[in-house]
């Protein structure tokens, strides 16, 4: 059976990944240059299914002005592109990581959607997102896209694509979930903001899950970093915990989680092995500068070194 996703990407960017041992305000900092990738959250989870044998359709929004590097990418992966072309520039990203692991975003503007292109959008996707197995969106919203309207489309999507994966941020995820959406992905930050208070413990993290399962949402799975994952659902609660690695980017985790979960969901594998592999496609993502998985043999390794336990 030929599964098929497609991931949105409203505001994707170019990633320029460096690394610098300590940050200094103020001062002229030395960085150590990993990369520039045309990227953005849904195209690297499209970048992990391909990798994983999964056919992808990626759409969005792209700026006419520097659309090329993203156009090779798509066609170097033989990824099918439904991006909408609008004018001006995509954004550019700058992601730092610092010797203790911890990643410091610079997030330049970038094009802007006119309602005109916005409606376009709304109704050619609508017309084709009916035909996959999986829709994934993810990320910000680009300037001119109301969260409101944004909450319709996802109703919309909703009615034609039940499966949906949603991970985003703020006021994004605040409307993407009104639209009930299938899984959902978010950091524990992004969870301490949609609650608007801290969650300090486990238990409190798998209490705000459950907040989010009352409103209609089948499954939810918070990314926490280097304690691992929960996934909650009508099933339970599991803990993944990663193996320690060497770090060089943690640009791009989440995202590979993502993809991770999308590929053991429809191979209808459990929940306690989808997230054993989603824990360890994030884990291969850090220990590299660019998301991906060049090697299954060490996947298969990475996985049986996750450690997974119900949390109760």
């Amino acid at each position: 059976m030929n599964r098929r996703v497609a991931t949105i990407t409203l505001n994707p960017a170019y990633d320029l990944v460096g690394y610098c041992p300590d940050i200094v305000l103020g001062e002229v900092n030395r960085v150590r240059t990993a990369g520039l990738h045309a990227a953005g959250k849904g195209i690297n989870v499209a970048k992990v299914l391909k990798d994983l044998g999964i056919d992808v359709t990626v759409g969005g929004f792209l700026g006419k002005e520097n659309q090329d590097g993203f156009q090779q990418l798509f066609s170097e992966l033989g990824i099918a592109n439904r991006f909408q072309v609008v004018p001006g520039r995509t954004r550019i990203n700058v992601k730092l990581t610092e010797a203790s692991n911890e990643v410091t975003d610079f997030n330049f503007s970038g094009f802007e959607v006119c309602q005109n292109d916005w409606q376009r959008f709304m109704a050619d996707s609508l017309s084709w997102l009916g035909q996959f197995d999986m829709v994934a969106v993810s990320g910000s919203l680009p300037a001119g896209v109301d969260p409101e309207s944004f909450s319709d489309w996802m109703r919309q999507l909703r009615s034609v694509c039940p499966c949906i994966i949603f991970d985003s941020s703020r006021e994004a995820f605040a409307a993407g979930l009104k639209a009930s959406p299938w899984l959902v992905k978010p950091n524990r930050r992004e969870l301490e903001i949609w609650m608007g208070r801290p969650l300090p413990t486990l238990e409190d993290v798998v209490e705000a899950a459950h907040a989010l399962r009352e409103d209609g949402i089948a499954h939810v799975v918070i990314s926490l970093g280097v304690e691992g994952a929960l996934w909650v659902n009508a099933s339970g609660a599991w803990l993944a915990k990663p193996p320690v690695c060497e770090v060089v980017s943690t640009v791009g985790a989440g995202d590979s989680m993502v993809g991770g979960l999308i590929y053991g969901l429809l191979m209808r594998e459990s929940s306690e092995h989808t997230l054993r592999l989603a824990t360890a496609v994030a884990v291969l993502a850090v220990s590299q500068s660019n998301v991906g998985i060049k090697d299954r043999m060490q996947l298969a390794s990475m996985m049986s070194q996750v450690e997974l336990k119900p949390f109760n």
